[in-house]
Protein backbone atom coordinates (compact mmCIF):
# COMPACT_ATOMS: atom_id res chain seq x y z
CA UNK A 1 0.00 0.00 0.00
CA UNK A 2 1.27 3.50 -0.85
CA UNK A 3 1.75 5.74 2.18
CA UNK A 4 2.43 9.40 2.88
CA UNK A 5 4.20 11.08 5.80
CA UNK A 6 1.99 13.06 8.17
CA UNK A 7 3.10 15.71 10.63
CA UNK A 8 6.51 16.52 12.03
CA UNK A 9 6.79 13.11 13.67
CA UNK A 10 7.09 11.40 10.31
CA UNK A 11 4.14 9.04 10.89
CA UNK A 12 3.20 7.19 7.70
CA UNK A 13 -0.47 6.96 6.81
CA UNK A 14 -2.40 5.30 3.95
CA UNK A 15 -2.47 7.53 0.88
CA UNK A 16 -5.34 8.45 -1.42
CA UNK A 17 -5.08 7.71 -5.14
CA UNK A 18 -5.66 11.44 -5.62
CA UNK A 19 -2.44 12.34 -3.78
CA UNK A 20 0.93 10.60 -3.76
CA UNK A 21 4.32 11.61 -2.42
CA UNK A 22 6.70 10.09 -4.97
CA UNK A 23 10.02 11.04 -3.42
CA UNK A 24 11.46 12.96 -0.49
CA UNK A 25 15.13 13.87 -0.13
CA UNK A 26 16.98 16.25 2.24
CA UNK A 27 19.40 18.55 0.40
CA UNK A 28 21.73 21.40 1.45
CA UNK A 29 19.14 23.83 0.10
CA UNK A 30 16.19 22.28 1.94
CA UNK A 31 13.96 19.21 1.75
CA UNK A 32 13.19 18.23 -1.85
CA UNK A 33 9.73 16.81 -2.48
CA UNK A 34 8.16 15.31 -5.58
CA UNK A 35 4.45 14.67 -5.44
CA UNK A 36 1.57 13.79 -7.73
CA UNK A 37 -2.00 14.91 -7.16
CA UNK A 38 -5.27 15.16 -9.00
CA UNK A 39 -6.86 18.61 -9.14
CA UNK A 40 -10.53 17.79 -8.79
CA UNK A 41 -11.58 21.39 -9.48
CA UNK A 42 -10.00 21.04 -12.94
CA UNK A 43 -11.72 17.79 -13.80
CA UNK A 44 -9.24 15.49 -12.09
CA UNK A 45 -6.20 16.50 -14.14
CA UNK A 46 -3.01 14.82 -12.89
CA UNK A 47 -0.33 17.29 -11.73
CA UNK A 48 3.28 16.68 -10.74
CA UNK A 49 4.79 19.23 -8.35
CA UNK A 50 8.26 19.89 -6.94
CA UNK A 51 8.89 21.71 -3.65
CA UNK A 52 12.22 22.73 -2.14
CA UNK A 53 11.80 23.64 1.50
CA UNK A 54 8.64 25.74 1.67
CA UNK A 55 8.94 27.02 -1.91
CA UNK A 56 7.18 25.56 -4.93
CA UNK A 57 9.76 25.11 -7.70
CA UNK A 58 7.64 23.85 -10.53
CA UNK A 59 4.39 22.23 -11.58
CA UNK A 60 3.44 20.24 -14.65
CA UNK A 61 0.29 22.37 -14.77
CA UNK A 62 2.36 25.39 -15.88
CA UNK A 63 5.18 24.68 -18.32
CA UNK A 64 4.60 27.19 -21.11
CA UNK A 65 7.55 29.33 -20.06
CA UNK A 66 9.92 26.34 -19.81
CA UNK A 67 9.05 25.51 -23.42
CA UNK A 68 9.35 29.17 -24.45
CA UNK A 69 12.83 29.30 -22.92
CA UNK A 70 14.04 26.67 -25.37
CA UNK A 71 12.09 27.95 -28.36
CA UNK A 72 12.98 31.64 -27.95
CA UNK A 73 16.63 30.90 -27.27
CA UNK A 74 17.19 28.39 -30.06
CA UNK A 75 15.29 30.54 -32.57
CA UNK A 76 18.34 32.86 -32.60
CA UNK A 77 20.67 30.15 -33.96
CA UNK A 78 21.43 29.48 -37.58
CA UNK A 79 20.37 26.06 -38.90
CA UNK A 80 23.02 23.43 -38.34
CA UNK A 81 24.10 20.84 -35.82
CA UNK A 82 23.62 22.37 -32.38
CA UNK A 83 25.21 21.33 -29.11
CA UNK A 84 23.12 22.69 -26.25
CA UNK A 85 23.30 22.84 -22.45
CA UNK A 86 20.23 23.04 -20.23
CA UNK A 87 20.93 24.19 -16.68
CA UNK A 88 18.30 22.70 -14.37
CA UNK A 89 16.47 19.48 -15.25
CA UNK A 90 13.32 19.92 -13.18
CA UNK A 91 10.38 18.09 -14.74
CA UNK A 92 12.15 18.09 -18.11
CA UNK A 93 10.05 20.50 -20.16
CA UNK A 94 12.90 22.73 -21.37
CA UNK A 95 15.01 19.70 -22.28
CA UNK A 96 12.13 18.11 -24.18
CA UNK A 97 11.40 21.36 -26.04
CA UNK A 98 15.07 21.60 -27.06
CA UNK A 99 15.04 18.02 -28.36
CA UNK A 100 12.05 18.88 -30.56
CA UNK A 101 14.33 21.07 -32.70
CA UNK A 102 15.63 19.04 -35.63
CA UNK A 103 18.94 20.93 -35.72
CA UNK A 104 19.83 19.79 -32.20
CA UNK A 105 22.75 17.34 -32.27
CA UNK A 106 23.44 16.89 -28.57
CA UNK A 107 21.89 17.99 -25.28
CA UNK A 108 23.70 18.14 -21.95
CA UNK A 109 21.35 18.59 -18.99
CA UNK A 110 23.19 19.78 -15.86
CA UNK A 111 21.61 19.42 -12.43
CA UNK A 112 23.15 19.57 -8.95
CA UNK A 113 20.55 17.29 -7.33
CA UNK A 114 21.03 13.57 -7.81
CA UNK A 115 17.42 12.96 -6.78
CA UNK A 116 16.07 14.99 -9.71
CA UNK A 117 18.09 12.99 -12.23
CA UNK A 118 16.95 9.81 -10.47
CA UNK A 119 13.28 10.78 -10.93
CA UNK A 120 13.78 10.73 -14.68
CA UNK A 121 15.89 7.59 -14.73
CA UNK A 122 13.26 5.71 -12.71
CA UNK A 123 10.33 7.09 -14.70
CA UNK A 124 8.75 8.84 -11.72
CA UNK A 125 7.94 11.91 -13.85
CA UNK A 126 6.10 11.79 -17.20
CA UNK A 127 8.93 13.03 -19.44
CA UNK A 128 11.64 10.87 -17.88
CA UNK A 129 11.30 7.84 -20.18
CA UNK A 130 11.26 10.06 -23.28
CA UNK A 131 14.40 11.94 -22.26
CA UNK A 132 16.17 8.72 -21.33
CA UNK A 133 15.28 7.14 -24.67
CA UNK A 134 16.68 9.99 -26.80
CA UNK A 135 20.35 9.24 -27.65
CA UNK A 136 21.07 12.96 -28.04
CA UNK A 137 20.33 13.63 -24.36
CA UNK A 138 22.77 13.11 -21.48
CA UNK A 139 22.41 14.04 -17.80
CA UNK A 140 25.35 15.49 -15.85
CA UNK A 141 25.32 15.64 -12.06
CA UNK A 142 27.12 18.92 -11.34
CA UNK A 143 26.73 22.45 -10.02
CA UNK A 144 25.82 24.49 -13.11
CA UNK A 145 27.21 27.71 -11.61
CA UNK A 146 30.54 26.17 -10.64
CA UNK A 147 30.83 24.63 -14.11
CA UNK A 148 30.08 27.98 -15.76
CA UNK A 149 32.95 29.61 -13.87
CA UNK A 150 35.40 26.78 -14.47
CA UNK A 151 37.84 26.45 -17.35
CA UNK A 152 36.82 22.88 -18.27
CA UNK A 153 33.17 23.88 -18.47
CA UNK A 154 30.02 21.78 -18.54
CA UNK A 155 31.05 18.45 -20.07
CA UNK A 156 33.24 16.30 -17.81
CA UNK A 157 33.78 13.87 -20.68
CA UNK A 158 35.11 16.62 -22.96
CA UNK A 159 36.79 19.48 -21.05
CA UNK A 160 36.82 22.93 -22.70
CA UNK A 161 33.98 21.94 -24.99
CA UNK A 162 31.97 24.85 -26.41
CA UNK A 163 28.25 24.95 -27.12
CA UNK A 164 25.85 26.77 -29.41
CA UNK A 165 23.36 27.58 -26.65
CA UNK A 166 23.01 27.49 -22.88
CA UNK A 167 19.44 27.55 -21.48
CA UNK A 168 19.14 28.25 -17.76
CA UNK A 169 16.19 27.59 -15.43
CA UNK A 170 17.37 27.18 -11.83
CA UNK A 171 16.89 30.24 -9.61
CA UNK A 172 13.55 32.04 -9.36
CA UNK A 173 15.19 35.20 -10.75
CA UNK A 174 18.55 37.02 -10.67
CA UNK A 175 17.50 38.43 -7.27
CA UNK A 176 15.57 35.48 -5.81
CA UNK A 177 18.16 32.74 -5.50
CA UNK A 178 17.94 29.15 -4.34
CA UNK A 179 21.37 29.66 -2.75
CA UNK A 180 23.35 32.84 -2.10
CA UNK A 181 26.46 31.41 -3.79
CA UNK A 182 24.66 31.69 -7.14
CA UNK A 183 24.58 35.48 -6.91
CA UNK A 184 27.94 36.24 -8.55
CA UNK A 185 26.85 34.43 -11.72
CA UNK A 186 24.35 37.19 -12.52
CA UNK A 187 27.02 39.90 -12.54
CA UNK A 188 29.20 40.79 -15.53
CA UNK A 189 32.17 38.64 -14.47
CA UNK A 190 29.99 35.56 -14.00
CA UNK A 191 28.28 36.05 -17.36
CA UNK A 192 31.64 36.66 -19.03
CA UNK A 193 32.88 33.32 -17.72
CA UNK A 194 29.76 31.61 -19.09
CA UNK A 195 30.26 33.20 -22.50
CA UNK A 196 33.66 31.52 -22.88
CA UNK A 197 31.80 28.20 -23.16
CA UNK A 198 29.75 29.44 -26.14
CA UNK A 199 30.72 29.41 -29.78
CA UNK A 200 30.81 32.81 -31.53
CA UNK A 201 27.20 33.67 -32.30
CA UNK A 202 26.05 31.40 -29.49
CA UNK A 203 23.03 32.06 -27.28
CA UNK A 204 22.48 32.33 -23.55
CA UNK A 205 18.79 32.26 -22.59
CA UNK A 206 17.33 32.30 -19.10
CA UNK A 207 13.97 32.05 -17.33
CA UNK A 208 13.00 34.44 -14.53
CA UNK A 209 9.80 34.58 -12.51
CA UNK A 210 10.19 38.36 -12.08
CA UNK A 211 9.57 41.19 -14.57
CA UNK A 212 12.59 42.30 -16.66
CA UNK A 213 15.40 43.45 -14.37
CA UNK A 214 17.32 46.54 -15.52
CA UNK A 215 20.44 45.75 -13.48
CA UNK A 216 20.67 42.22 -14.88
CA UNK A 217 19.99 43.47 -18.40
CA UNK A 218 22.89 45.92 -18.13
CA UNK A 219 25.16 43.12 -16.92
CA UNK A 220 24.15 41.03 -19.94
CA UNK A 221 24.80 43.96 -22.28
CA UNK A 222 28.39 44.31 -21.06
CA UNK A 223 29.08 40.75 -22.24
CA UNK A 224 26.77 39.95 -25.16
CA UNK A 225 26.26 41.67 -28.51
CA UNK A 226 22.46 41.77 -28.32
CA UNK A 227 20.09 41.29 -25.38
CA UNK A 228 16.30 41.03 -25.32
CA UNK A 229 13.80 40.23 -22.59
CA UNK A 230 10.37 38.91 -23.43
CA UNK A 231 7.46 38.62 -21.02
CA UNK A 232 5.67 35.31 -21.54
CA UNK A 233 2.11 35.08 -20.24
CA UNK A 234 0.08 31.96 -19.48
CA UNK A 235 -3.24 31.06 -17.91
CA UNK A 236 -3.22 30.03 -14.26
CA UNK A 237 -6.34 27.90 -13.80
CA UNK A 238 -5.71 27.45 -10.07
CA UNK A 239 -5.86 31.21 -9.39
CA UNK A 240 -8.13 31.87 -12.39
CA UNK A 241 -5.87 34.62 -13.70
CA UNK A 242 -3.07 35.30 -16.16
CA UNK A 243 0.49 34.85 -14.87
CA UNK A 244 3.73 36.03 -16.45
CA UNK A 245 7.44 35.27 -16.45
CA UNK A 246 10.44 36.66 -18.32
CA UNK A 247 12.77 35.00 -20.81
CA UNK A 248 16.12 36.74 -21.43
CA UNK A 249 17.91 35.96 -24.68
CA UNK A 250 21.51 37.14 -25.14
CA UNK A 251 23.53 36.61 -28.32
CA UNK A 252 27.32 36.36 -28.30
CA UNK A 253 29.15 38.33 -30.99
CA UNK A 254 30.21 36.37 -34.03
CA UNK A 255 33.89 36.01 -34.90
CA UNK A 256 35.42 38.88 -36.87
Amino acid sequence: MNRVRAGLGGVWLPMSSDFEELDFCPTPMGDLLLRRRRVLSLGGVEVFEVKLGEAYLMSSLFHEVEVALADLGLAQLQAGDWDVVVGGLGLGYTAMAALAHQSLRSLLVVDALDAVIDWHQRGLVPLGPKLMADPRCRFVLADFFASAKSGPGFDPAQPNRRFHAVLLDIDHSPRKLLHSRHGSFYEADGLRALATHLHPGGVFAMWSDDPPDDHFTRALETVFATVTSQVVTFENPILDCESASTVYVALKATAA
